[in-house]
């Protein structure tokens, strides 16, 4: 193999490694401001877009020991390196799919292959920090309950003893 071709290799394998999950797409028919903007998108996320060549890829899974489908790595194939949480980058994916000729393919998630369908459906899941919110909501709510009663009791007495000042004032 050529230096430079075991250097493509290795920077896309390098790129793998450092992403927490990959995402499979076609770019066919996107021009460059579309795909300008679809990484601008990206970047806001932690999330990286990277146009690669399927061979180099493909020598880059198989040296990290990755499953991959050999259909995720046919025709023009650009990876949607993922950082951090998943559903954001998703959901910016699947919405970029609906105004433009961008297609998943697939993913390599959490160290397993998923179908494009699959990856569709994580974008669907609310994400980690809405969970988050979510659960804080719920832990919440006792407590709120809890502090409404408490003040109703209080809002009770206080009312109540200020009807007794008030006949006694009158009397």
């Amino acid at each position: 193999i050529q230096p430079y071709k075991t250097e493509g290799v290795q920077k896309i394998r390098e790129l793998i490694e450092s992403s927490q999950d990959v995402i499979f797409t076609d770019f066919r028919g996107l021009n460059v401001f579309q795909i300008t903007e679809l990484r601008r998108s990206l970047k806001e996320k932690e999330a990286e877009y990277r146009v690669v060549k399927n061979s180099y890829a493909r020598l880059a899974m198989r040296e990290l020991g990755f499953p991959f489908e050999d259909e995720f790595l046919i025709d023009p194939t650009a990876l949607a390196l993922v950082r951090t949480d998943i559903g954001p980058i998703t959901k910016v994916l699947f919405d970029f799919t609906r105004d433009s000729t961008l297609k998943i393919k697939g993913g390599l998630i959490d160290g397993r292959i998923v179908s494009s369908s699959e990856v569709e459906a994580i974008s669907r899941l609310p994400g980690r920090d809405d969970l988050y919110a979510m659960l804080m909501g719920t832990m919440n709510a006792p407590l709120s309950n809890f502090v409404y009663a408490m003040n109703g009791i209080v809002t009770k007495l206080v009312r109540t003893v200020q009807a007794v000042a008030d006949s006694k004032g009158k009397q």
